[in-house]
């Protein structure tokens, strides 16, 4: 609060110049933490895959998710390939092969660029991509389905949707996706691809990064090395304001960085608190339940409301997940996808490592493709590690010779319920915090119109 003696005969007093400077460069810097952290996180993503053998435009990832790799909210429900597309030569082409494949291609803002496969103008029928650098003024030939990014790299993630079980099918089906250069053709380009399921510790998330004064180096080296976006220039421009510049050196004082430091701190708490203490009433699934939307804005996949951007809605996806996409928000009947996030019991407490829960859920699930819960760890948001190695029941697999007629009930806690089939059961960890996503492909209408509900975890000791 501004004190009487803060400004005398209109001019500021000294200590209130002092104070107000380093107010308004925390509040800067907090706004700033919150509105770059999607470009941060992918950052972490493009640098993991680069890590774990990637090579832009010609060493493609494979993946099957387990609780080995630090991803945020990923999954084991199908397998994925992470395309590391760099436009910085020119347009790229992404050719996808007819069949069950969904893809999305993000750039490294965590902008939307298109969709590809089952989600996109193609359909299962396959078709050329065309990933255009930011800026591209040349033409679109005939026969594509174009779409620009705001960073020269660009990630396109893929996944295959099984037939049944036969995982080697559809990690056989992904690498028929071929990556080359407008005006050349695949032959010109044959691609390797690197299986990352195998190995061990991989870290794709920022959470090294997120609390401390490497989050602000990270962003740093980000705009030396992207051009910069145009609906950017406003942030730009506070960026600036904090020693943040491109084509320029960042070398904080020691009170900018005790400023900086302490708003990565907070600014972590704040991402923190709007994604696992959210308040807006439109988070809420189904009255008087506990279960809540995961994603608040369903109606674009870019957090577009009318007259403005909903960024409280972007922060709170972001924290938890990566990539936007409309076919993964959108609530219709045959959407690619739906999300329920589940991180509070029916009395209303967090979800806890120690706790013994069960969730039983009403059969059959209106999912015209298949369905999964998967168990997360907050403090990561990636699939909570534990001996049993095992972070999701699955509609495809675990589950797959459940009675669909009658209702069935999965356990969660640190050991396995009395006699009760261990693929009912996840195990967690005590001393960590857990959340989950239930998931549904394909989904019916069933799952929009509240004929369907789930009801909340209960809490057995």
């Amino acid at each position: 609060m501004t004190a009487p003696q803060d400004i005398r005969g209109g001019f500021p007093h000294s200590q209130a110049v002092r104070r107000a400077y380093d107010e308004l460069d925390y509040n800067r810097a907090l706004a700033m933490y919150r509105f770059f952290y999607p470009t941060v996180s992918l950052e972490a993503t493009w640098r993991g895959n680069l890590s774990a053998g990637a090579v832009p435009n010609t060493v493609m990832a494979l993946l099957v998710g387990t609780p080995d790799q630090y991803v945020f909210t990923a999954n084991s429900d199908t397998p994925y390939s992470g395309l590391t597309v760099d436009l910085s030569a020119g347009p790229m082409v992404v050719e996808i092969p007819p069949g069950t494949l969904m893809g999305t291609a993000n750039d490294l803002n965590q902008l939307w660029v298109l969709d590809l496969g089952l989600p996109g103008p193609a359909g299962d029928a396959g078709g050329k991509h065309l990933l255009l650098p930011p800026g591209y003024a040349g033409p679109v030939p005939e026969g594509y389905f174009p779409g620009t990014a705001t960073t020269d790299r660009v990630l396109v993630l893929v996944r295959a949707l099984p037939h049944g079980t036969d995982v080697d099918a559809a990690i056989a089906l992904m690498q028929q996706i071929t990556v080359y250069p407008l005006g050349a053709d695949a032959e010109s380009n044959p691609l390797d691809w690197v299986d990352q399921s195998v190995q061990q510790g991989l870290d794709f998330s920022p959470v090294r990064w997120e609390d401390n004064l490497d989050y602000w180096r990270v962003l740093h080296e980000i705009l030396q090395t992207e051009p910069p976006n145009p609906a950017y220039r406003y942030q730009y421009g506070e960026l600036a304001a904090l020693g943040i510049v491109r084509d320029a050196p960042f070398y904080p004082d020691r009170r900018m960085t005790a400023i900086l430091t302490d708003a990565a701190r907070r600014g972590h708490l704040h991402l923190c608190v709007q994604s696992f203490a959210d308040r807006r009433p439109d988070r809420v699934v189904w009255p008087d339940s506990r279960w809540e939307w995961a994603v608040l804005r369903p109606e674009n996949g870019t957090f577009d409301a009318d007259g403005y951007t909903d960024l409280y809605a972007r922060e709170k996806w972001f924290y938890q997940a990566q990539i936007e996409s409309p076919a993964m928000f959108a609530r219709e009947p045959g959407a690619g996808s739906l999300y329920w996030l589940g991180l509070r019991d029916s009395a209303g407490a967090y979800l806890e490592g120690a706790g013994y829960y069960s969730l039983t859920v009403p059969q059959p699930v209106p999912a015209s493709l298949f369905w999964s819960i998967t168990v997360y760890d907050a403090r990561t948001r990636s699939e909570l590690r534990a001996p049993q190695n095992r972070a999701a029941l699955r509609s495809l697999y675990e589950l797959a010779d459940i009675d669909t007629t009658a209702p069935l009930t999965l356990y969660f806690g640190p050991t396995p319920p009395p006699n009760t089939p261990t693929d009912r059961w996840v195990q967690t960890t005590p001393g960590a915090g857990w959340f989950t996503y239930f998931r549904i492909y394909g989904p019916t209408s069933p799952a929009f119109d509240g004929t369907w509900q789930l009801p909340d975890f209960h809490r057995h000791g």
